[in-house]
């Protein structure tokens, strides 16, 4: 809102290099009369400083509709805002050493609140440009006024006037620009926060609006977390989610860190929303990903994060996706490791203590002969060896565990055991 004069200051963040005013060379006569007149004139504009200030507020009121905003929410700041810059940009005029810092520091400031506001900055360089324009005007009335033969000097101070102009509205832009980098990096950071938070179950009550806010999610959806590792970038580019799917990913950092990504799948009512979770799956080979179950309310996001590391720890090494809700036996072991191992050491102990050879033969049989639902048939085609061989096989291993294989609770301990066995062995 007020032109600027070329210096070099510093200015919050440091030295701002800017061309430098010519100094050392022998002004002309006409350069000097110049400087006569435009001084003159200026002195007078500060005595009117108000009625200019009315003037520019008035201007860019009606040219600017992000000012007219502001002038109805905080006229009176907005006023002393305008006011202030006139006050150092005409005193620029007539002292450019001894105003230059205070100008420039005016300019900074305006730059920073403004930004802050979130005024746009098309209209505060507009402003700028209009105050320059008016200063310029006033000056060229005033000399017309009092000595109207003087008005063809002021030619000659014309382009400094308007480098004055430029070289402010660089520095607005300069300070607007660094300010609204500085918020954005702080906004990022906090919605960074405030998803951390939620993860990990520490969320306050009182921050789940903010957090629904910043991470543009409902507080009261129905949410499911994504546990993603293996390859990187993780996220969103290693998971595909169906077309439409809002989801806020969270990165774990470098280094193969674990990514979450918070999932909504639909409102609280469950009622004709079908599968929420069909469509996702890994789309980068090697990549693993554990898909918790479904939870209400930002607020259970940090149950469904450690239900989806839960799922993450039961892929397989080769990468793929499980989902808990699928695996829910193997999810009872894998939540108490040390139970898990005793379980699988009583079991299967006496299985696991021959020799390694003649251990995994019996240990495969009995998990081909489980996944092929009691099937020794089946279990032989898979294994390539005779139905009776698999049966031979399977009577060794329950005289060796002292467990039958036609009684339904000795089944369930045998299938919990060699779970247990696959997913602590590493």
């Amino acid at each position: 809102m007020h032109p600027a004069v070329r210096t070099h200051a510093t200015i919050r963040t440091g030295p701002v290099p800017v061309p430098q005013p010519r100094t050392g060379l022998r002004r002309s006569l006409i350069d000097a009369d110049a400087l006569r007149v435009l001084h003159r004139a200026a002195r007078t504009l500060l005595d009117g400083l108000p009625d200019l200030t009315d003037r520019l507020v008035a201007l860019v009121r009606d040219q600017e509709a992000a000012y007219r905003t502001a002038l109805e929410t905080d006229y009176a700041g907005t006023w002393q805002e305008v006011h202030r810059s006139l006050r150092h940009s005409v005193r620029s005029l007539i002292d450019p050493r001894g105003t230059r810092d205070a100008a420039r520091r005016c300019s900074w400031q305006i730059g920073v609140r403004r930004a802050e506001q979130g005024l746009p900055l098309d209209a505060l360089l507009h402003a700028f440009r209009l105050g320059g324009s008016l200063v310029w005007q006033r000056l060229v009335e005033e000399t017309s006024r009092t000595a109207p033969e003087d008005v063809r000097l002021l030619v000659h101070v014309a382009t400094d006037m308007w480098n004055f102009v430029d070289e402010h509205c660089t520095l607005v832009a300069d300070a607007y620009r660094q300010t609204e980098r500085q918020l954005a990096w702080r906004r990022e950071n906090r919605v960074r926060l405030l998803a951390a938070a939620l993860l990990d179950g520490t969320s306050r009550i009182a921050d789940l609006p903010e957090t629904a806010e910043g991470l543009g999610l409902p507080e009261h959806g129905r949410y499911v977390v994504v546990a993603v590792t293996g390859g990187r970038p993780a996220g969103a580019r290693a998971v595909a989610v169906p077309p439409g799917t809002r989801v806020h990913w969270h990165s774990g950092g470098s280094g193969g860190e674990v990514d979450h990504g918070i999932v909504l799948v639909g409102d609280e009512d469950p009622e004709g929303d079908g599968d929420p979770l069909e469509g996702l799956q890994p789309t980068v080979p090697g990549v693993k990903a554990g898909i918790g179950n479904v939870v209400t309310g930002l607020a259970a996001v940090g149950d469904a994060r450690r239900m989806a590391d839960l799922a993450l720890s039961m892929c397989p090494p080769a990468g793929g996706t499980v989902r808990l809700t699928e695996h829910l036996p193997e999810a009872l072991v894998v939540s108490c490791p040390e139970l898990g191992a005793a379980l699988a050491d009583q079991v299967l102990g006496p299985l696991l203590r021959l020799e390694p050879a003649d251990r995994d033969v019996l240990l495969d049989t009995l998990s081909a002969w489980l996944s092929c639902d009691g099937s020794a048939q089946r279990a032989g085609e898979h294994l390539y060896c005779h139905r009776n061989t698999v049966l031979n096989r399977l009577r060794r291993c329950e005289q060796l565990t002292g467990r039958s294989l036609a009684r339904p609770l000795d089944v369930v301990e045998i299938s919990l055991a060699l779970t247990a066995r696959r997913l602590l062995r590493g």
